[in-house]
């Protein structure tokens, strides 16, 4: 169908953003409002309506939620049951044994999504080849469905031993179980993953059923609504591959969503470091809840086939491609508070929408970052979300005060000023985590900050890192929602396929990449979507003999069509010499899984050049000056409007750059270069 007005609606755990498209002008206009937990949807029709669109004109509604990750973090997800194959009932609580701080007498270890007594074993079994050793007892099936009625479980996974090999008995399962219980949410574990590692395999299927009847209800409640307002195009959600696919799916395969909005700020920012030619930059996204990282290398996405949602050392693993993000409790909303000895904690709780920073006004008493920020003078109380909010300082001084500077003996500055270093300090943990523990060199990347609160600690998070140069996109508060305007239909297939290197049998594994690459093609036609093109990637899960855990590399065509095992074997050691910091050439390889991605190609908003200037700022750009706080004193500080700069202004600071939905802070002896496409390139310190 033809596609003019997109609309792409980004809801966080505070603000909701909404960017809509108008194909046939090329106009982007932008929306944000608080969220509104109580019912989401009506902060989409209200971004919607600042962005000056409607749904019945739009012909491609874009999506992408906190809901998934946040239904698992915050543990408020249905009464789930696992089925699970004869002997196997403990492996998911039990898991990797994994103790990464041997001597800390408080660890604790995962919690299950699903209590034993609600994990059943049955009677079946596949040999690792996927035949069958003990066939499925479907009147069991059948009496199990009458043990989870009395129960009353809302939702149901289902996984058999070697199932990624032969779906037979879980499909058989899931029939069996649907008849019986209409309206309970079942979900097996082939559907969301066909490789190999049943711990990760079943935390997955559970994690997919605990938050199955909210996210599919959530997605339905917007898709009803949506219709109702004479919406009649096509709904895509953004995956946590940060490519999209259609809402039915969406709603079956709940979990490929847990990193949507996230997935699509990185989406963006690589859009925007191909424009301006960057190849290595960190995708920085701080909002009102949490800061995450991503990567771009080379101009490529990094991705991960398993992730840990809740921490390393108590994590869940969700066994799915996704973009490799790493996310802190650290956001605009994060409440600081006194602890027992008197630490000062930032975070991970937050004020959320509701009640907010105490400076929002909302009913919000406890001090947050925001409120920090805005006694610090790097906020400006009058012109927050242009003008829409006014902040209240002396609410933010009377909880900095009651909360934080009374219990420490200390002045409401100095308490400000701590909390926005130990946010800044719990934020480089975030970048850290998808560079340096990748074996990354941090220094060598360009830190592209958004979120609404991104460009207000960018300067400090940089320095904290060695990072020496900073980019700001161009409406950087709604930069995620902008980012699912850039992103394509994509589909990802794995399977495991246990074979060394030297006997690999290119042809077999050819017609497993053809088939999988046929089964993605036909979805992206089924798709109500036009796409320019399909594109293909494959690559394969390699580890030398005798190792357990992978490296996944990238396989070029020609390597492949001409079966060259030496130049992949060069690539799996190089990518495992960068990693590690070590590789074996003369050892033998092996590989483990053939993972393979299909990309139906959508057109994309083009980026727009600015209007050039001279080397300083129009006088009609500055606003003032206000009193701003660095290295331990109140500074003057010229205030600058982000939609007054040209393209080759220059700004030296210290200073403050103010928009619509953010604010970007220029430390002392920082220098700021607009440049064509209106992006604010920030050279750190000394390097300026």
């Amino acid at each position: 169908m033809p596609v003019s007005l997109r609309l792409a609606a980004d809801i966080g755990g505070t603000f909701t953003d909404v960017a809509a498209f108008d194909e046939a002008s090329g106009r982007l206009t932008l929306g944000k409002v608080l969220s509104t937990p109580g019912a989401l949807v009506d902060g989409i029709e209200t971004g919607a309506t600042k962005a000056g669109a409607n749904f019945r004109e739009t012909g491609l509604f874009l999506h992408g939620s906190t809901v998934a990750i946040n239904t698992i973090l915050e543990r408020t997800g249905a009464k789930a049951a696992l089925l699970i194959t004869e002997g196997f009932r403990d492996i998911y609580e039990i898991g990797r044994v994994n103790r990464p701080d041997a001597y800390n007498l408080f660890f604790t270890k995962h919690r299950p999504l699903v209590p034993r007594e609600h994990r059943y074993e049955v009677h079946e079994r596949l040999y690792a080849t996927g035949e069958v050793l003990n066939p499925l007892d479907e009147d069991e099936i059948v009496a199990l469905a009458e043990t989870l009625k009395r129960e009353r479980i809302e939702a149901v996974a289902v996984l058999f031993l070697h199932c990624y090999r032969n779906p037979d008995h879980e499909q058989r399962a899931k029939q069996i179980l649907q008849t019986r219980l209409p309206g309970v949410f079942v979900t097996t574990s082939h559907e969301l993953s066909q490789e190999y590692r049943e711990f990760e395999r079943a935390s997955t299927v559970a994690a997919n059923a605990y938050i199955g009847p909210r996210v599919a209800s959530y997605l339905s409640g917007i898709s009803d609504h949506l219709t109702r307002a004479g919406f009649g195009g096509a709904f895509l959600v953004v995956q946590s591959t940060g490519g999209l696919f259609e809402l039915h799916q969406a709603r079956e395969q709940c979990v490929r969503m847990l990193e949507s909005g996230p997935a699509s700020g990185v989406m963006a920012t690589r859009a925007v470091a191909q424009e301006t030619g960057i190849a290595n930059a960190i995708a920085f996204d701080m909002g009102g809840t949490t800061a995450k990282a991503g990567v771009i290398e080379n101009g490529q996405v990094l991705t991960t086939g398993t992730a840990l949602v809740g921490g390393y050392e108590s994590a869940l693993p969700i066994q799915i491609p996704m973009i490799d993000i790493f996310e802190v409790g650290t956001g605009g909303g994060s409440i600081a508070r006194v602890v027992e000895g008197g630490a000062l904690h930032v975070g991970p709780e937050s004020a959320g929408a509701q009640p907010g920073p105490a400076c929002y006004g909302l009913g919000g008493r406890e001090p947050t970052v925001t409120d920090a920020n805005l006694v610090l003078g790097r906020l400006s109380p009058d012109r927050f979300l242009g003008g829409e909010m006014l902040l209240d300082v002396k609410a933010a001084e009377r909880a900095l005060y009651t909360h934080v500077a009374q219990p420490l003996g200390m002045s409401i500055v100095e308490a400000a000023a701590g909390i926005i270093d130990i946010a800044v300090t719990k934020m480089s943990y975030a970048v850290k985590g998808v560079t340096t523990q990748r074996g990354l060199d941090v220094g060598k990347f360009t830190l592209a900050a958004y979120g609404g609160a991104g460009p207000l600690h960018a300067t400090a998070i940089a320095r904290e890192l060695g990072i020496t140069r900073v980019l700001i996109p161009q409406a950087p508060g709604h930069f995620s929602a902008v980012g699912m305007l850039h992103s394509d239909l994509r589909y990802d297939f794995v399977r495991t396929r246990f074979t060394k290197l030297s006997e690999l049998d290119f042809s077999a594994f050819e017609n497993i990449f053809v088939e999988l690459e046929a089964e993605g093609s036909r979805k992206i036609r089924e798709a109500r979507v036009p796409v320019r093109e399909t594109y293909i990637a494959r690559s394969l899960d390699m580890r030398y003999v005798g190792q357990e855990h992978l490296v996944s590399i990238d396989i070029p065509a020609e390597h492949f069509s001409g079966q060259d095992r030496a130049a992949i074997k060069r690539l799996f050691d190089s990518e495992h010499e960068r990693r590690y910091g070590t590789s074996a050439p003369a050892e033998a390889a092996e590989i483990a899984s053939l993972r393979t991605a299909v990309t139906g190609i959508l057109e994309k908003p083009k980026f727009e050049s600015i209007a050039s200037g001279g080397l300083s700022p129009l006088p009609d750009a500055q606003r003032g000056t206000r009193q701003t706080y660095f290295s331990g004193a109140f500074v003057g500080t010229t205030v600058f409007a982000r939609e007054k700069l040209l393209a080759g202004n220059r700004i030296s600071g210290p200073a403050v750059v103010e928009e619509h939905a953010s604010t970007t802070i220029l430390m002392p002896g920082d220098v700021l270069t607009v440049d064509a496409l209106g992006n604010l390139l920030i050279a750190i310190g000394d390097a300026a």
